[in-house]
């Protein structure tokens, strides 16, 4: 064996086994569909602080899968070893908006779609879903839940509070209810009407309410 003969190996063979060409435009689209996510992601994002890094993250995603799938595509047999690779791989970041795992699955299958050379479908299906999304979760924007806090003195300053309540907003769903010796506490979700918030310095000048807030609430929505 000559010295020549030790490098002429198969691992430097495949390193020309892939087209450049190729690589470069699967790479390219990817970051530019990822960018459109991530666009998606900041235009649709209705939740208390925005996470800048979750935002990038959506761009890696998109050119991680497309890398992989580029390499999958090109070795059958190395396929099968990343994929006993990936499957030891553990997430522990928590989720905390359902719709996270929509623009999370978004990446990855823009990342797969374009890895496979699929470039119509992966624009396409990324700029409908895109479409879709800005429409619906704006629109659940538009009309924000928010939980409305009380203490009353008695059930008759109660009953009291909720007729005002029920003429006010456009919905009401009376979600807890304490009773202590010092009075009732009431949270109750509402939908505002035209975002008004007068009604709340009627409550807080009936007599027997002590006290009334209105925050965001970014729970389940009524049905």
């Amino acid at each position: 064996m000559t010295f020549s003969d030790i490098f002429k190996s198969s691992f430097i063979e495949k390193i020309t086994s892939f087209s450049a060409l190729d690589a470069c435009i699967a790479m390219v689209l990817a970051f530019a569909i990822g960018l459109f996510i991530f666009f998606v992601y900041k235009r649709t994002y209705s939740g208390v602080m925005y996470s800048a890094s979750f935002g990038v993250s959506l761009i890696g995603m998109s050119l991680i899968t497309a890398l992989i799938i580029l390499t999958i595509s090109s070795n059958v047999v190395l396929s099968l070893g990343m994929v006993g690779a990936l499957s030891i791989v553990r997430f522990r970041t928590a989720v905390k908006d359902p719709l996270d795992i929509v623009f999370l699955f978004w990446a990855i299958s823009a990342g797969i779609v374009t890895g496979a050379g699929l470039i119509p479908l992966g624009v396409f299906g990324s700029v409908f879903i895109g479409v879709i999304l800005l429409i619906f979760v704006n629109r659940q924007a538009s009309d924000t839940p928010y939980m409305l806090v009380a203490n009353c003195r008695d059930e008759e300053t109660e009953n009291q509070m909720m007729s005002v309540v029920q003429g006010s907003t456009k919905k009401n769903l009376l979600k807890t209810k304490t009773v202590t010796p010092a009075g009732i506490e009431l949270a109750v979700e509402v939908r505002l009407r035209e975002s008004s918030t007068a009604f709340i310095n009627g409550l807080a000048q009936i007599d027997g309410v002590s006290n009334v807030s209105l925050v965001s609430f970014n729970g389940e929505y009524m049905s």
